[in-house]
């Protein structure tokens, strides 16, 4: 039987999950819809929707979904959508998957799911919604994602800040790879992608169940009219897959940015196959200078239980189920 498990793109901001959507978006029996801002708020917001087994609650929980800013990017009829999470199971992961399996009925196929940088800090999320998910995770070389970051006009932070993205990416992606199985997580560089897309696409068809289609190593050709998001990829790349961004931190960081990159993450480059740049090693002041994004990625996971803790505080008995029933597995259990 084909497999009809969700799947879920993750991976550092400006990591390659752009691309990769449309890799998978071109492949005939999968479609993954450009960037929402539903399934992590309606994860944090579960309480306010109500008891789900009650049709007008699923109504409401559908409304606030269709009038999300991001929900007009997915092309869909509002008022279908809304009768869509009505129909579905009652729980949030059904109702949440319905909408992103409503995208995918659009193109005709039969496998759904999303991509969000985000998800890569809430795998414990996805999981609880859909518990078959299978997760892909694109790592890319941090100094290049940090001078990717550091370019983006909507993203007005501190070079630091830019600099904790990747590390705290870093620590969530061998996280994942400790504690997913194989049939669950699978990892690819974005170097490799580009170099040489068909051998890692065919692994990750693999990994998918799914048979290779030559149409993934070129997914401007169906993505330029399909996806939105396809619009920012061309902006960057003119609609190709190409290598021209490999290793351009070399002239896109001045050396001081380079070095703060490798005091901040440097360790980690080299477990993820990633030469360092031979600058000089970082002294002691540097060193202090930069301690401080450590601090704040090890406190994030801390911030996020405190968080999850006053959701769970908020109802009273025990917690409604939220994982989704629609795919084989989920219905099975």
């Amino acid at each position: 039987m084909p497999s009809d498990r969700p799947i879920f793109v993750v991976g550092c901001p400006r990591s390659g999950t752009t691309m990769l959507q449309l890799m998978l978006h071109a492949h005939p029996r999968i479609a993954l819809p450009p960037e929402n801002r539903f399934v992590l708020p309606a994860y944090t917001r579960r309480h306010d929707f109500g008891d789900l087994t009650v049709a007008g609650n699923r109504r409401k929980l559908g409304d606030w979904i269709v009038a999300e800013r991001a929900f007009g990017d997915l092309g869909l009829d509002p008022g279908h959508v809304v009768e869509e999470v009505v129909a579905a199971p009652p729980t949030l992961g059904s109702a949440l998957g319905a909408v992103l399996r409503a995208y995918a009925a659009k193109f005709g196929k039969p496998r759904w799911g999303d991509k969000r940088p985000a998800y890569l800090r809430h795998l414990d999320v996805i999981q609880k919604l859909f518990p078959d998910a299978q997760i892909i995770n694109i790592v890319r070389d941090g100094r290049d994602c940090v001078a990717s970051l550091k370019e983006v006009p909507w993203r007005q932070r501190g070079f630091g800040e830019l600099v904790d993205f990747w590390a705290r990416a870093a620590d969530e992606t061998r996280r994942a790879a400790r504690r997913l199985d194989p049939a669950t997580y699978h990892q690819v560089r974005y170097e490799d992608l580009v170099r040489d897309p068909e051998p890692a696409l065919r692994a990750m068809c693999d990994f998918l169940d799914e048979d290779y289609d030559p149409a993934m190593a070129r997914p401007g050709e169906q993505a330029r009219v399909a996806v939105p998001e396809y619009k920012v990829w061309h902006k960057l790349t003119h609609g190709e897959v190409t290598t021209e961004r490999v290793q351009s931190w070399r002239t896109r960081l001045t050396p001081d940015e380079i070095r703060m990159c490798e005091a901040a993450f440097g360790h980690r480059l080299v477990q993820f196959g990633y030469e360092l740049s031979g600058t000089p090693v970082p002294g002691p002041r540097d060193r202090a200078r930069y301690a401080w994004h450590a601090a704040s990625y090890r406190l994030a996971p801390a911030k996020r239980a405190i968080v999850d803790a006053k959701g769970r505080l908020r109802p009273r008995g025990a917690e409604a189920p939220v994982a989704a029933r629609l795919t084989s597995r989920q219905v099975a259990g």
